[in-house]
C-alpha cells in the first residue's frame, strides 16, 4: 500500500452534525476559524461548502479538508454539516470545529403550554 494512502487513511476525520444557525453563518465561522489555526480556508465554486488547505503535516505534503452546509434537513431551520479533513493537525482542527459547533447549538425552542379550560357549565 502507499505511504501516502496509510498516512491519509491514519488521519482522516469525517463526521456530520447538525446546527440551527443558517449555512452562511456557519461557514462564516468554519472559514473564521480554520483562518485563525493557520489554514487557508474561502468559499468554494459550489455553493454552500468552504475548503481547507494547509502546509505539509506527518507524512503528506499538503493537507485538505471541506465543511459542507445544508439547510432545512429534516426540518426547517436545521442545518446538516458534513466535515471531512485529513492530516496530522487538521484532522484533530476539524474535530474542535465539530466540538465547537455542538457547543454553540441552540436548544428547540419549548413547545408553548396548552392551557386547559374548565368545563362549560349550562
Amino acid at each position: 500500500m502507499n505511504t501516502f494512502d496509510e498516512e491519509m487513511r491514519r488521519t482522516a476525520f469525517q463526521k456530520k452534525g447538525v446546527s440551527r444557525q443558517p449555512p452562511a453563518a456557519v461557514l462564516d465561522q468554519a472559514i473564521a476559524f480554520f483562518a485563525e489555526r493557520g489554514y487557508r480556508a474561502g468559499r468554494t465554486g459550489r455553493p454552500n461548502q468552504v475548503f481547507v488547505m494547509g502546509r505539509a503535516e506527518g507524512g503528506l505534503p499538503r493537507v485538505t479538508g471541506e465543511v459542507a452546509a445544508r439547510a432545512d434537513v429534516g426540518k426547517p431551520g436545521v442545518t446538516l454539516v458534513t466535515m471531512d479533513a485529513v492530516g496530522e493537525r487538521l484532522g484533530p482542527a476539524m474535530a474542535e470545529f465539530a466540538a465547537l459547533l455542538r457547543q454553540r447549538r441552540q436548544p428547540p425552542a419549548p413547545a408553548p403550554e396548552v392551557k386547559e379550560h374548565p368545563p362549560e357549565t349550562p
